[in-house]
């Protein structure tokens, strides 16, 4: 994990690493140690991607770059380009779960049961969209997270399935439940 001072720091690493996550947070906020806490916890050991932190109150020029307004803040590059943006603290295991989230179905049950195809459609700033993502996280259910407030095209796509704009939805093997519906979620994907 490394810690930068600028926007050019960020800049340099971007151009010379594929995949590139930053954690903005703010010395003396209890949320903020929290985050960075458990983040250095679980990149400890993680390789192929850059982990990178900055202290908001120092760098001033990143988080106007990117229109982060609150921290903790969790950024997501891929390729140079901002991916994702996850806000808030989370557990080490939490954080560690969206660092190794590269397959985007629910592992395979046992006694041969086919894989549930498992997306999540979310917004920053949905605290509901945080809760079911943690939900998931816990009983281990992979899944791919789509940003529509980043992506216009998945935006419309989830509008004309479920007639709802309002995030989260849940797409599990093409049924679609509005809300943090626990109890639904769970038959469907047959969380005990």
């Amino acid at each position: 994990m490394k810690q930068i001072h600028s926007l050019n720091d960020l800049t340099r690493e971007l151009q010379t690493n594929g995949s590139v996550w930053l954690l903005l947070h703010k010395k003396g906020s209890v949320q903020s140690e929290c985050a960075l806490n458990n983040y250095e916890d679980a990149v400890a050991n993680l390789d192929g991607q850059q982990f990178l932190h900055a202290n908001v109150n120092e760098v001033r020029d990143i988080h106007p770059e990117y229109g982060i307004q609150s921290v903790p803040t969790l950024l997501e590059f891929h390729s140079g380009t901002l991916t994702n943006i996850i806000k808030g603290c989370h557990q080490a295991e939490q954080f560690r779960a969206i660092f190794e989230n590269v397959i985007f179905v629910a592992d395979t049950a046992t006694g041969g049961k086919p894989a549930k195809s498992v997306t999540v459609y979310t917004t920053p700033s949905c605290s509901w969209c945080t809760t079911l993502k943690r939900h998931l996280d816990i009983h281990q259910i992979r899944y791919r997270e789509v940003d529509v407030s980043k992506d216009q095209k998945a935006a419309e796509a989830m509008v004309r399935k479920s007639g709802q704009q309002g995030v989260p939805q849940t797409e599990i093997n093409g049924q679609i439940i509005v809300g943090f519906d626990r109890d639904r979620i769970n038959r469907l994907l047959e969380i005990k």
